[in-house]
């Protein structure tokens, strides 16, 4: 894939501009903050050089708020087929509900010490660049702990909490299956409990789905 990165710490920086190299991947540009890296991105608009993937961290100069996310915003509003990987320290709910009220496709939202489980951030960004959705697990468990105490998710069975987690990270129904040792037969089961539960009935696709889900868990 060709990647953008935009952090303003220079060690982690350069640290993913080299293990992304070693995966193969072209790093188009590293960038330091958001205005340069909108900048890269109309550059490479004029010149038909989009990268398939941009990687963003949620706080960056001159205030060190919402500035990566702005700009997360931005890219997908103007370049929707750029997919957006957002990094951030913390889980930082108002900044993970705003990014879902995108189309939710290819667009993702790690927390940082993901990184260094290289396996999981490369998989993440490979699924954020072919258009899927990629939610850290803890972002995820938050949300769903945080809202639990509201109906209807307190109608969900702990094993259709189990299936919600896993889609809200953005996995299919036959990776789910295959993550908790069930059936896809079972999973579609699940899901159409939860979509039932949720008064979800009548969305389709599978990013629609997702997006549906973590609406919900956002309000």
């Amino acid at each position: 894939m060709r990647v953008v990165l935009a952090d303003d710490s220079t060690l982690l920086r350069e640290g993913l501009v080299r293990l992304l190299a070693e995966e193969g991947h072209e790093v188009a540009a590293a960038v330091g903050d958001a205005d340069q890296l909108i900048a890269v991105l109309e550059r490479a608009a004029e010149a038909g050089t989009k990268p398939d993937a941009v990687v963003v961290d949620v706080r960056m100069p001159p205030t060190h708020t919402d500035e990566g996310l702005r700009a997360a915003v931005q890219i997908r509003e103007r370049w929707p087929g750029v997919g957006v990987l957002v990094l951030s320290q913390y889980v930082e709910r108002r900044y993970a509900t705003e990014l879902l009220t995108d189309d939710g496709e290819g667009v993702g939202y790690l927390l940082k010490d993901r990184v260094v489980q290289v396996d999981e951030f490369l998989d993440a960004l490979e699924r954020v660049g072919a258009g899927q959705a990629a939610f850290d697990p803890e972002v995820v468990r938050q949300l769903l702990t945080r809202t639990r105490r509201s109906d209807p998710l307190g109608t969900l069975t702990a094993r259709e909490r189990e299936v919600l987690a896993e889609m809200a990270q953005g996995h299919t129904n036959a990776a789910i299956a295959v993550r908790l040792h069930i059936s896809q037969s079972a999973v579609e089961k699940h899901a159409n409990a939860i979509f039932d539960k949720l008064g979800l009935i009548g969305t389709s696709g599978y990013s629609r789905r997702v997006l549906a889900v973590l609406r919900f868990l956002g309000t």
